[in-house]
């Protein structure tokens, strides 16, 4: 079965319809891209043919290139001709003389972009949830199909550049009015018919940049203002990405050197900048974890089978704080019912005025009608009382870090629902087994751990307690994908995975702050590794009196069940910024840094006072060392997590690393980074920190195993 429908109607206009057979959207590859290469030269070697409309027999126009077969790809010169290949075709579009409309049903994202952009005239349905862009930079590439040369000649250096650096996704009406399409539909049968008109009333086209008059538009990489922006951005995208993502040095040298030479040797120049980064450590690792495990796990690799999927009709929140109230928002907001239940009205009502707050932003925005505002809004119910849970099918809790609050709201609501509704805890730390003890149903109860602010973080932690069982473990998969978050699943432990591995990061910065090192060396090491912030600033945002209670917390359980916690080299640095110094943070105002007044404007500066209490060493340490501290750490103990089956899929180690805690990204997660750097060569260099720094980085039996056995981590 063909790819490709190839019509002609009376009016001699071809319609070149794209339906790739056993994939639910089109990709670009060799099964797709042989029979629309016959299409194009069948429109332009038939004389009766006068023009062509490419569009899609699915619901969505092309999706992007197929990442399966570039992965493969390891020789730099095998992705340039392929990045050649595709444009030859596209240039066969643009020269062939007749009229090519490209009718866009939906999302066109990457190299189908790029396939529109060949085409003299880009008509889209006008579908808010239809997404066009160059996305390429997020899996460590760049537009390998002439996209950092054909928009910049569309709609100027300087407005495309952020597009394609940030690899923003836009709506049809939107890339409307950033010049990327010509013209919007309201339905399929309008797209095809203003596609005819278009080709019968433009017999002739040509393309801008093949226009002998073209000039880019606001000038080309020699304008005054197109240098002044091209000479600060690579300063600016370093800044911000620390020289780790080789992909938007590469597309910032495609743009520049593409804007001074003529359009064909541009794309030349792009092939090569795009074969390079093909064959990158850094997008084998995006690719591999941001593509491969994440839509793995979001086909629900973590989803026992054999269980029908449920739908969440109307759940409970019991605690109207921060996050309860985050939660309320985004599951009122894709239709739930939900009942935000707190001690005192003001406090649900104050918890419910949170959604208001974010919702009057995207009515502002123009994102939200007033009317679905107000919609959202009605299926919050804010309520004091217990009796207004009934008709829950889920309940989340989400009151304080405290085992006797947490029972005491269990049982309160066990008596109103009974024991076969689904309850989870949004505790971050407190065992799920322990905290199940307050329900009589231990079977139905589960850890879902947000994470703050809920509408903003793409991560659940959804954790099983020792008796949880696998219909509750779907209920809390479903839920999640219903609120479209991604989820991962994890086994009960202190800390579970997130919040455990987590720990390490600021604790190790908190032990180099101790040993003497300089807390502007400590942060900027942080960034250099690619966290998104440094351990201090960490610290300082997630509150250094929640790491003391937590700490004390731990402290107390150990004591229960007769042991002694082993102190960690910050836990005494936490314990004197609270209890001596009275600096727990950044709601305080001051933590390990001082933060401006609010209502007033200024940056954050590190406390001056920090030195006087932890002294700077003679010798400070080589940068590379805090890095390697910093993320051996982290990665040490996920892969312990992996050995004590904490986590049981490498998906959901490395999604967890990235989406939980912001493990660098280029990296591909905690266990890719051990991949990556070589099992063998990071063993080694584990029991080098450990001789100098401590058991911490002592690695795992099983990972020492793996590494002689030649293995790397694989699901």
């Amino acid at each position: 079965m063909s790819a490709v429908t190839f019509t002609v109607d009376a009016d001699g206009i071809a319609t070149i319809s794209l339906d790739l057979p056993g994939r639910p959207m089109n990709v670009i590859n060799e099964h797709l891209m042989q029979p629309l290469v016959d299409a194009i030269a069948k429109v332009q070697s038939d004389a009766s043919i006068k023009g062509a409309i490419l569009t899609s027999g699915k619901k969505d126009f092309i999706a992007g290139a197929d990442i399966d077969n570039l992965f493969l790809v390891t020789d730099p010169k095998i992705a340039f001709e392929m990045a050649e290949a595709l444009k030859a075709q596209l240039r066969k579009i643009e020269l062939g003389g007749k009229p090519f409309v490209a009718a866009m049903n939906g999302t066109a994202l990457g190299g189908g972009l790029e396939i529109a952009l060949s085409c003299h005239c880009r008509i889209a349905i006008d579908d808010p949830k239809a997404k066009i862009g160059l996305p390429e930079v997020k899996l460590g590439l760049l537009p390998g199909g002439g996209g950092t040369q054909r928009l910049p000649r569309l709609i100027g250096i300087q407005a495309s550049a952020p597009l394609i650096l940030e690899g923003r996704e836009l709506s049809p009406a939107a890339a409307k009015q950033q010049g990327i399409i010509h013209d919007l539909a309201k339905d399929k049968d309008e797209l095809l018919a203003k596609a005819k008109a278009w080709c019968l009333a433009n017999p002739k086209p040509v393309q801008p940049w093949d226009d002998k008059k073209f000039k880019f538009p606001g000038g080309d990489s020699r304008h005054p203002g197109t240098v002044q922006m091209l000479a600060i951005a690579p300063s600016m995208a370093n800044a911000k990405t620390q020289g780790n993502y080789p992909a938007a040095r590469n597309i910032l040298s495609s743009i520049y050197e593409g804007g001074i030479v003529d359009f064909d040797t541009g794309c030349r120049i792009e092939s090569r900048y795009f074969a390079e980064l093909a064959v990158s450590q850094v997008s084998k690792n995006m690719i591999g974890t941001l593509w491969f495990q994440l839509n793995g796990i979001n086909k629900g690799k973590s989803r026992p089978a054999g269980i029908e999927k449920q739908k969440t009709q109307k759940l409970g929140i019991l605690g109207a704080g921060m996050m309860g109230a985050g939660i309320a928002y985004v599951s009122a907001k894709v239709g739930m019912q939900v009942v935000l239940l707190d001690t005192t009205q003001e406090a649900a009502d104050r918890g419910k005025s949170y959604s208001t707050g974010l919702l009057d932003k995207d009515v502002k925005k123009g994102k939200l009608l007033p009317a679905d505002k107000e919609a959202v809004l009605a299926r919050i119910q804010a309520t004091t009382k217990f009796e207004d849970l009934a008709g829950c099918d889920l309940v989340i809790e989400a009151v304080f870090e405290d085992r006797g609050i947490k029972a005491d709201v269990t049982k309160k609501t066990q008596a109103v629902l009974g024991a076969d509704v689904v309850f989870a805890s949004n505790t971050s730390t407190l065992p799920i087994t322990g905290l199940a003890k307050a329900h009589t149903k231990a079977e139905n109860f589960i850890g879902l751990h947000f994470f703050s602010p809920v509408d903003k973080m793409p991560l659940v932690e959804i954790i099983m307690g020792e008796k949880t069982s696998p219909a509750t473990l779907a209920k809390g998969f479903d839920y999640v994908q219903q609120i479209r978050k991604t989820p991962i699943v994890v086994n009960d432990s202190r800390g579970f995975y997130t919040s455990r591995v987590f720990g390490t990061y600021i604790m190790e910065g908190l032990a180099l702050l101790a040993e003497g090192v300089h807390p502007r060396s400590i942060e900027v090491a942080g960034l250099q590794a690619g966290m998104p912030v440094g351990p201090l600033a960490l610290n300082d945002e997630v509150s250094l009196s929640l790491a003391l209670h937590v700490l004390e917390q731990t402290r107390k359980d150990y004591a229960a069940e007769g042991k002694v916690l082993e102190p960690r080299p910050g836990d005494s640095v936490i314990e004197k910024m609270v209890k001596v110094l009275d600096r727990p943070g950044k709601k305080a105002g001051h933590g390990f840094y001082e933060y401006p007044a609010e209502g007033t404007k200024g940056e954050k500066t590190l406390w001056k006072g920090l030195a006087e209490h932890w002294p700077h060493a003679k010798d400070q340490p080589a940068q590379q060392e805090l890095i390697d501290r910093m993320m051996f750490v982290q990665a040490l103990d996920a892969a312990r997590c992996f050995e004590e089956r904490v986590t049981t899929t490498v998906a959901d180690t490395n999604i967890g690393s990235i989406f939980g805690w912001g493990f660098a990204p280029h990296q591909g997660g905690a266990l890719q980074f051990i991949n990556a750097y070589g099992p063998n060569k990071f063993v080694a260099r584990a029991e080098q920190l450990a001789a100098r720094y401590g058991a911490r980085f002592a690695p795992p039996k099983s990972l020492v195993e793996m590494a002689k056995a030649g293995r790397t981590f694989v699901d």
